[in-house]
């Protein structure tokens, strides 16, 4: 596993091709390699069914020593194997190349290294909350504009899988490339907010690192389906690790910046994103399968010089240039934004969106409660965060028994009957789930008194977190199952329309509190959140009328 993961890693891939392939070489770049014959045969043998022996192949190239001569009409090799397209470079049988081939062990050390991708990005948005005290002081600033550098980073990762998604989904580029080239400007970047002289850099700066820090958040879980195709469990443990950045964000910074200033918890992310940076640049294989048949199909073509062997994806894109392609995946978001059903689904998103900017707030609200009701110092009072990850904890195994004994049984039911359950079917769980939202609140707005112990407003916070975990999941499950041929686009709009609402709310969070007050103000909130579980609820029943109005969902 060890030399596979090197290999197939950025630098690996740096190294084989400096190389020529003399280093860390693939199976077909070995002088014992046997070319498939189908792949020797030159597009005159193809025409004229016959192989030609002048293929160009390096002297010491060993073949397989008995002739073989295609018969056009049927599309047969002489050894009677089925060849529709001997020219195709695909997956071959138990090809341990096929990501879904890879050994479990392996799979799970790649998810590892995705779910840490993924939580060294989503940190910096909480990890910020510790720093806004010291820049207040050191910056002469006003609360509002403090907070700006989380709205900003916020803003922007939900901006950037407008414009980093498509070209992961080009097989030319595929994930790692730009996953780790964006890494490296987060964690570069992270430097000159650290020796900020002015707000404004900062503040310049936390755009900056939050776009380039959105394709961990927003192809993550693509990445997760490359390795565990249709697997609910890893994208749920995905999922789980992406939720634990902002919740121990606090935790992490708040004792450096009460030790030292406000500089240490952005110097805590650069060292965790440059930790990650480093780990997976020589240990995070790429993952997207076309992608590696293309790199597959390039060394064939030297090794043979069979100019005819192409993958599924290169035939395929022979009329559209890669300019087309990134073309047509950057507006497909916003074509498909007016559709009638994805209009709905907006407003449907807005019930996450409010989940995503509830959990900000709540950024503001700890310090009131915490600091202010209870006296924890400022490293402390961080710590009643994770008591989510209690919950998440919980959560998921709730979720995995929920999928197990529910959701499989009911699937296969379905499939015994030459039937599909409905993709609105995935809402069910988060709309019993969604409960949790309101009542959660309303137990941390008016529990949160000196005369009631710090521990109850901390299980009230707590039990949020199941409603917006499996509400969550119940969206991604409900859209790509919807969508099956668009989920990149859809998720890409979606994600843009949940951080623009969610990265709004810290600017008023804290004067939301004081003004009103922290039981109504929660009041409020559960108020809105019992609302917004009727639109979830209106989508549930009337999904699949919307799905027939659309050419791009599926329907029933």
């Amino acid at each position: 596993m060890g030399f596979d993961l090197i290999r197939d890693s950025t630098v690996g891939q740096i190294v084989n091709y400096l190389s020529s392939g003399r280093i860390l070489p693939y199976p077909d770049q070995l002088s014992g390699y046997v070319v498939p014959r189908r792949f020797l045969a030159s597009s005159d043998a193809k025409d004229n069914g016959e192989q030609l022996s002048g293929a160009t192949t390096p002297s010491e190239l060993k073949r397989e020593s008995s002739p073989v001569t295609l018969a056009p009409a049927t599309g047969k090799l002489e050894d009677g194997k089925d060849v529709h397209d001997p020219f195709l470079v695909d997956w071959e049988e138990n090809d341990p190349d096929n990501p879904q081939n890879w050994s479990f062990r392996k799979r799970c050390f790649v998810g590892f290294s995705i779910a840490l991708l993924t939580f060294s990005v989503y940190i910096g948005s909480a990890i910020y909350t510790s720093c806004i005290p010291g820049l207040i002081v050191e910056f002469d600033v006003s609360l509002v504009r403090a907070t700006l550098g989380l709205t900003l980073y916020v803003l922007a990762y939900g901006i950037g899988p407008m414009f980093f998604t498509p070209f992961q989904e080009l097989p030319l580029l595929g994930r790692n490339p730009v996953y780790m080239t964006t890494l490296f400007l987060f964690v570069v970047l992270q430097v000159p907010i650290i020796t900020a002289k002015n707000m404004n850099t900062v503040l310049a700066l936390r755009f900056l690192t939050g776009l380039f820090g959105s394709p961990a958040l927003a192809t993550g879980g693509a990445s997760m389906g490359d390795i565990f195709p249709a697997n609910p469990y890893a994208i749920g443990v995905w999922a789980l690790g992406a939720v634990a950045g902002p919740i121990t964000g606090p935790v992490i910074g708040g004792f450096a910046a009460q030790a030292e200033s406000w500089r240490w918890p952005m110097l805590e992310l650069l060292w965790i994103g440059g930790f990650s940076l480093v780990f997976l640049c020589f240990l995070l294989p790429e993952t997207y399968g076309p992608t590696i048949l293309l790199r597959r199909a390039r060394r064939l073509r030297t090794l043979t010089g069979n100019l005819e062997l192409k993958t599924a994806t290169e035939r395929a894109g022979k009329a559209r240039t890669v300019n087309g392609q990134i073309y047509d995946a950057l507006v497909q978001p916003l074509i498909l934004s007016i559709e009638p059903v994805v209009l709905f689904c907006d407003i449907y998103i807005g019930f996450v969106s409010f989940a995503d900017a509830m959990f900000y707030l709540w950024f503001e609200a700890f310090p009131l409660v915490f600091t202010d009701i209870y006296h924890f110092n400022e490293g402390v009072e961080g710590l009643p965060f994770l008591g989510f990850l209690v919950s998440g904890t919980i959560t998921y195994a709730f979720y995995c028994l929920y999928i197990i004994f529910h959701l499989d049984p009911r699937t296969a039911r379905a499939a015994a009957d030459n039937k599909e359950l409905a993709p609105e079917v995935k809402l069910e769980l988060g709309l019993m789930a969604s409960i949790s939202i309101p009542t959660s609140v309303l137990i941390f707005g008016f529990a949160s008194k000196a005369s009631i112990p710090w521990i109850v407003p901390v299980i009230g916070a707590a039990l949020y977190l199941p409603g917006i975990y499996l509400v969550f999941q119940s969206v991604i499950n409900y859209l790509t199952t919807a969508y099956p041929n668009h989920g990149a686009p859809i998720l890409a709009a979606n994600a843009l329309f949940r951080s623009a609402i969610a990265s709004v709310f810290p600017l008023f969070g804290r004067a939301f509190f004081h003004n009103l007050g922290l039981g109504p103000g929660s009041a409020l909130l559960a108020g809105l959140a019992f609302f917004l579980m009727v639109v979830y609820a209106v989508l549930l029943k009337y999904g699949h009328v919307l799905r027939k109005r659309s050419k791009y969902a599926i329907s029933d």
